[in-house]
């Protein structure tokens, strides 16, 4: 078994955790407080659906994909073998921000939501750790001498 990936994804679902902990608590529904103005924000909201907001009508079956995504992530990070350090990273993070993600679904019934440039919509840690590690999945793929 692999110990790093342990530590990545325990770090990557702790600092979600701790992050919605605190606009759940510190922060009203809808309330956003300006860090940079007009450029960054944090604003408290949920989500039931993907990212973006998209299907939110889906939430039982958005749950019962995202445990089965888990599940297989998890069997790629602790038992495949002879798999390139960068991937193994990404795996994590990804398991890390699913994880997080579906600790909200579970005990708060949505995903909450913060981090808001105005931009893009709103996200959190564990979308963050997805979205990086799925770009790193890609640029290893991308720039991999394994794939030349």
């Amino acid at each position: 078994m692999h110990k790093k990936p342990v530590i990545i994804i325990f770090l990557v679902v702790l600092l979600d955790q701790i992050t919605k902990y605190f606009v759940v608590t510190k922060m009203y529904f809808e309330e956003s407080i300006p860090i940079i103005n007009k450029i960054f924000y944090l604003t408290y909201i949920t989500n039931t659906g993907t990212a973006f907001g998209k299907l939110q009508q889906y939430g039982s079956i958005l749950l019962i994909f995202s445990v089965i995504a888990i599940l297989i992530l998890s069997l790629i990070v602790f038992k495949q073998k002879n798999i390139p350090k960068i991937n193994l990273i990404a795996f994590s993070m990804i398991l890390g921000g699913a994880i997080g993600n579906v600790i909200d679904r579970i005990f708060r019934g949505s995903i909450v939501d913060f981090l808001d440039f105005r931009i893009w919509p709103i996200f959190n840690i564990a979308d963050s750790a997805i979205t990086i590690g799925i770009a790193l999945l890609i640029i290893h793929s991308v720039f991999s001498k394994e794939n030349t």
